[in-house]
Parts: C-alpha cells; sequence; structure tokens
C-alpha cells in the first residue's frame, strides 16, 4: 500500500534510509489512526449496525412474512381466474401470431435496396407526395 500511496518515479529516488523510515512511518501512523479510531467510533457504529439488522430481522419475520402470506391466500383465488381468461382470450391469439411469424423467413440481399411504393414506375403520386429520385 506504500508503494501505491508514495511512489517514486524513475529517475528520482530518495535515500535507502529515508525511504526505509517513510515506510515505517506510514505503517505505524496508519495502524495508530485506524486503532483510535476503532476505540472511539467502532463501538457506536456496530451498535448502530446491530440495531439497524435487528430492525430489518423484526419487519422481515413479524410484518413483511406475515402480510405476504395473506396476500397469496387472499389472491389465489384471483390469480386462478386470470389465468382461465388470459390463456382462453390470449392463448389462441398468441398461438395465431406465432404461426404467422413462423412463416418468415429473412435472407441476405447484397443487391440494391427496395425504392419505396411510391416511386415504383408507372404509379402516380399521392397527395401532392412526389416520387423518390436517385
Amino acid at each position: 500500500m506504500f508503494d501505491d500511496v508514495l511512489a517514486e518515479p524513475e529517475g528520482a529516488h530518495s535515500i535507502d534510509c529515508v525511504w526505509r523510515n517513510s515506510f515505517k512511518c506510514f505503517n505505524c501512523g496508519r495502524n495508530v489512526c485506524y486503532k483510535i479510531l476503532t476505540f472511539i467510533c467502532g463501538l457506536p457504529i456496530a451498535l448502530f449496525w446491530g440495531c439497524l439488522f435487528a430492525m430489518v430481522s423484526f419487519s422481515e419475520i413479524w410484518c413483511i412474512t406475515p402480510q405476504m402470506r395473506c396476500l397469496h391466500v387472499t389472491l389465489y383465488s384471483v390469480k386462478k381466474i386470470l389465468s382461465i381468461v388470459l390463456s382462453s382470450v390470449f392463448g389462441p391469439i398468441m398461438e395465431t401470431y406465432g404461426l404467422i411469424f413462423s412463416r418468415i423467413h429473412i435472407t441476405q440481399s447484397h443487391g440494391d435496396p427496395p425504392k419505396p411504393l411510391g416511386s415504383l414506375p408507372g404509379n402516380p403520386p399521392r397527395n401532392g407526395v412526389r416520387p423518390f429520385k436517385n
């Protein structure tokens, strides 16, 4: 970590004893600061997170899970009715769409792109729209 923070570029190196002592000071300062901060802030932060996880567990066990079970029991009949209606109304429609779109075949063309319908020879322009010209 020391080399990442205090990296010297090539060609600009300090004396070895300075580099070694800087490394020792960096590590000592980091460790002492970490220990002081954990001593001052560690217990209150741990208490906060412990209480937060206790509240989340409490709400999940005593509130959310029973509500979800109640909704599951209450809405079971709605689920059955909706399933029957959707399968009888939209099932045949989706099956027909599947049969229609299963017949589409796409091929790769290397020729000129097709011209718009209004630009075909022999078709008069519609509603003041002029035909496409190359």
